[in-house]
């Protein structure tokens, strides 16, 4: 048996939750989320908990079960708190700007690099060389986070680059004559 899928989910006061067959709705103060629950794990909604237990003993069905837990979790946290990742620009002339809906970033290309933000993140730009990005579905902040250090991840000899605030980058040594 799965420790993490035995667990309920607790509906903390102030969210609203509605289940519908397998279709998971949380309503909260930063805004409203749903969810798909797979059809090998059943979902109930009892005493203000939502639990959810494998339909049968087959392997998939106890493998998709602590998942979809985990999923409908993270979604009763970002109505309440919501979810943030930081970036940081490291290297000469590297930095960032928001210029209406675009993040514009200049990475030492030709060029600079135009980001449009999705409608459900926002990002915020201090210093010009930090990014924070926030949202209520964990996935997207995180998503959104990766396309952005896509754009230039972190080189291993002088680690210039866009990195996550907690990310450490090991720096190789370069060639010795």
């Amino acid at each position: 048996m799965s420790r993490i899928g035995k667990l309920p989910v607790i509906i903390p006061e102030g969210v609203t939750s509605t289940v519908d067959g397998q279709n998971v709705a949380i309503k909260g103060a930063k805004g409203e989320l749903s969810f798909r629950v797979h059809d090998d794990v059943s979902v109930k909604l009892e005493d203000g908990q939502i639990i959810l237990t494998p339909r049968s003993q087959s392997q998939r069905a106890r493998q998709i079960w602590p998942t979809n837990r985990t999923c409908v979790y993270n979604m009763v946290v970002g109505v309440t708190e919501g979810y943030k990742k930081l970036l940081e620009i490291r290297g000469v002339g590297y930095r960032a700007n928001l210029q209406g809906k675009d993040l514009v970033l200049s990475l030492g290309y030709s060029h600079e690099v135009r980001y449009t933000v999705p409608a459900d993140v926002k990002l915020e730009v201090e210093k010009q060389t930090k990014i924070t990005i926030s949202g209520i579905d964990k996935q997207r902040v995180g998503h959104v986070a990766a396309e952005i250090r896509e754009f230039r991840k972190p080189e291993p000899y002088k680690g210039k680059g866009i990195r996550y605030a907690d990310e450490y980058v090991m720096i190789k040594e370069g060639k010795k004559k």
